[in-house]
């Protein structure tokens, strides 16, 4: 009996994780697909974003479920439950990644004037860091990776230094180019939603940490199990 109740445990964490590594699938491709359609005024593949999204919010419900009932059948605990909290939040995480590339798809039609635009050509940049970031911070949970949870949030920085430079250009353009401005604005709220995944990967990034080593992540330092400062 012990050792069937194990095999479930076992199964269900599994069941558990899987449905974590779809969602976060599904989100990366989204990020990509949007920021495509955009560059390449593709109304289509735009629409195909947005009707995707729903599988999303279907994988996170069925995350909330599984976590659940694991957690009222199973009791686990210490790195166990840990892994349990980490993917109930992270399924949250990762179904507003998809609403901001969603976002980002319903944009596209809006976009004129993409020629004349020069700062357009950062936005696919910017989407490589923060696809990147999702991509990564997901194989961080999935191997209880610590090192690489915290490079991912390192590299948030980068990404917000993208972000501050085309934000500067944008504007910039918008004055010299006053028939750009309504097409300019867009393409801020598009980097203001790349920049929010960036800070959205951190969050997860942050809990992958605390599950792989029980502590909560404080930059370069962290605290040590017997509450000693370790590099």
């Amino acid at each position: 009996m012990v050792e069937h109740t194990v095999k479930a445990f076992e199964s269900e964490i599994s069941q558990l994780r899987g449905l974590i590594s779809e969602m976060g699938g599904l989100a990366e491709v989204a990020i990509a697909d949007a920021v495509d359609a955009l560059i390449r005024h593709d109304e289509e593949k735009a629409q195909q974003v947005i009707a995707n999204d729903p599988r999303l919010d279907a994988l996170e419900a069925e995350v909330d479920r599984l976590a659940v009932r694991i957690i009222a059948l199973r009791a686990p605990m210490a790195d166990d439950l840990r892994d349990v909290i980490a993917a109930l939040k992270i399924s949250g995480v990762l179904e507003r990644v998809g609403d901001y590339a969603k976002n980002i798809a319903k944009r596209v039609d809006e976009v004129e004037l993409r020629a004349k635009i020069e700062p357009l050509q950062v936005i696919p940049a910017m989407a490589d860091i923060a696809q990147g970031m999702v991509r990564d911070v997901l194989n961080a949970y999935g191997s209880r990776d610590a090192a690489l949870a915290s490079e991912v949030i390192d590299r948030d920085e980068k990404l917000d230094s993208f972000y501050n430079s085309l934000f500067r250009a944008l504007v910039t353009h918008m004055m010299e180019n006053p028939a750009t401005i309504s097409s300019a604005a867009q393409l801020l709220f598009v980097a203001r939603n790349l920049e929010r995944i960036g800070d959205h990967a951190t969050n997860v990034a942050e809990m992958v940490y605390f599950a792989a080593t029980g502590q909560y992540f404080s930059g370069r330092v962290a605290l040590g199990p017997e509450g000693r400062f370790s590099t």
